[in-house]
């Protein structure tokens, strides 16, 4: 409920709950939604009545998860089915539903503080529009997110609200970051709702779990693995995977895929930290972030410590994080062939974020002989990039219906410069008491 940490840190569970292999095996007859209770079942004990929690897992789940063969072992999960077409309505709904389960306890309104840039503000806006004592903010970048993900963020309206910042995603975060500890801001009851939270990042665990399960074959013996390439920005979905590892899933491998804000393999290369201050910008723009609010919790998880900043206080095992993970910067020409060749050869349409994916997997496996069976990410539906697809690949992509009378929607925002005071006064006009 608290979102961030008082100093500023990230929380963390105090143990990662191994699941059993054959426990994970059996989770191949099972709907996405009992695959989800078992695996958060671990994080809930003692908090919510199991009976309940799978009560919101089928509330959550209630739509398809393709896993698309494309060639060998080599298969796409579609992350693009929920109600806003994105990889975040895994996440959002859940931790929704599981905020509200808890206000039912505490009467006092809690007010959702989110920046985004693209697709989290829409799921969390949705994920939270009009519910019961809870209030939501969304900040996105001015120039830096699709129309169609903006759409779906400022025609909600109710107890919805959304700013437009002339900045980029860093700085979206950097605000949201200062007033959950400005004092003057002390009796608004704020928390978050992008991965920073860790109510909205052990759900996206479940689908790498989902995928094995679905895809492996038992009778190939109990040493099969799964190699996932992730398309990574602010690491969210990183780190899920990271945690689903920790609790049991049989990795081979992760083969981290950034676009040009490549600060994460440049540290892999060199050990060395550096952030990209401004963030550049790509045609993946979810993934526009030059400081990953995640990594802390990667450099966590590998024996280190780094503050809000960047800061590196206690050096990670870098040696093991490289045999766990390949990192690859892809940039836009990459990403735009790597659709157009992917349509071509396969009619695999990919959108910019799961292209980085897909182009990163390519460049990994020229250099594996047999690599079994292997996992890209697909976190967003290719019609919320029409121009950009319909222009690489000659064919517009078909409308899901969470997109469809969109466009005819009227929006409401407002728009602040890059200035965390005219923030400040807008929150405090809203909520101040």
């Amino acid at each position: 409920m608290k979102g961030q940490a008082p100093d500023k840190g990230l929380y963390m569970p105090l143990r990662f709950e191994p699941i059993p292999l054959d426990e994970i095996f059996a989770f191949k007859a099972m709907p996405y939604s009992e695959i989800a209770f078992n695996v958060l079942k671990r994080y809930t004990r003692e908090l919510i009545p199991d009976e309940k929690l799978l009560q919101l897992c089928h509330e959550c789940y209630d739509y398809d998860v393709p896993l698309e063969h494309v060639r060998d072992e080599c298969y796409i999960m579609r992350l693009d089915q929920g109600p806003t077409a994105s990889f975040k309505d895994f996440a959002a709904r859940m931790m929704a539903r599981l905020m509200r389960y808890f206000l039912m306890e505490d009467k006092s309104r809690l007010v959702i503080l989110t920046a985004t840039s693209g697709d989290t503000g829409s799921a969390v806006a949705h994920a939270f529009h009009n519910v019961d004592g809870m209030s939501m903010v969304v900040l996105f970048p001015q120039k830096e997110v699709s129309d169609r993900q903006r759409k779906q963020m400022t025609t909600l309206g109710g107890n919805v609200s959304v700013i437009s910042v002339a900045g980029k995603f860093d700085d979206c975060q950097a605000m949201v970051k200062r007033a959950f500890t400005d004092p003057d801001l002390a009796t608004v009851r704020f928390s978050s709702a992008n991965s920073i939270n860790i109510g909205r990042l052990l759900p996206q665990a479940v689908y790498y779990f989902y995928a094995f399960a679905r895809l492996s074959k038992k009778e190939r013996g109990k040493d099969r693995t799964v190699v996932y390439a992730v398309p990574s920005g602010n690491f969210g979905d990183m780190m899920g995977g990271l945690i689903a590892w920790r609790m049991g899933l049989p990795v081979e491998r992760f083969v981290i895929a950034t676009n040009t804000n490549d600060e994460f393999p440049e540290f892999m290369k060199t050990g060395k930290y550096h952030k990209i201050e401004p963030s550049r910008v790509c045609i993946s723009n979810a993934m526009n972030v030059g400081h990953p609010s995640n990594l802390a919790r990667v450099i966590d998880l590998y024996g280190g410590r780094m503050d809000e900043t960047g800061k590196i206080d206690k050096d990670p095992n870098l040696e093991k994080m490289r045999c766990d993970m390949h990192a690859l910067s892809i940039d836009d020409n990459e990403t735009r062939e790597t659709i157009r060749t992917a349509y071509q050869k396969h009619k695999l349409m990919l959108e910019p974020h799961g292209a980085v994916a897909w182009a990163a997997l390519d460049k990994y496996l020229s250099n594996i002989d047999k690599p079994g069976l292997v996992v890209s990410i697909e976190t967003a539906h290719p019609a919320k990039f029409p121009e950009e697809i319909t222009r690489i690949t000659g064919t517009e992509p078909v409308l899901p219906p969470s997109l469809q009378g969109l466009d005819k929607k009227k929006e409401s925002f407002l728009s602040i410069g890059n200035n965390y005071e005219e923030l400040k006064k807008i929150l405090a006009s809203m909520f101040k008491k």
